[in-house]
């Protein structure tokens, strides 16, 4: 039975991760000023450096999904950026008391969203993609 789901479920599994990182870039780039200002709030060095690679990847990256090209790249490219985001933005051990778990239920939700791009970079993007095409052609 899960053959035959292999390709609709890989479809919508890219279509779902795009639909996390994808609006969060637009995001992002509409409202550049309080994302640098953001990143500004946890310290890290040239923010507005950081907003724009971070607009870059989930635009670039959720698109790929999307489409299926170049998937195996974004997914890992996306797990990693989502990864070390979760570090940063969601560090439920350096926080008060009262905001631990909302922090730590975010951190470990980017963990999970870690792997499911991961198991994505291993096994590709499934036939219904640009990657299969351009792979039988």
């Amino acid at each position: 039975m899960f053959n035959t789901l292999q390709n609709p479920l890989s479809l919508v599994g890219r279509l779902l991760l795009a639909a996390l990182f994808l609006p969060a870039g637009i995001g992002k780039l509409t409202g550049f000023s309080g994302t640098v200002g953001y990143i500004s709030s946890v310290g890290l060095p040239l923010p507005e450096v950081a907003a724009a690679l971070a607009l870059v990847v989930e635009i670039v990256g959720g698109l790929a999904l999307i489409a299926g090209f170049g998937t195996r790249l974004a997914a890992l490219a996306l797990g990693v950026f989502t990864l070390v985001a979760s570090f940063f933005f969601h560090n439920y051990w350096g926080v008060a008391a009262e905001q631990q778990f909302v922090q730590q239920l975010l951190f470990f939700k980017n963990v999970a969203v870690a792997g499911g791009l991961f198991t994505l970079a291993a096994f590709g993007a499934g036939a219904w993609s640009i990657d299969a095409r351009r792979a039988a052609a």
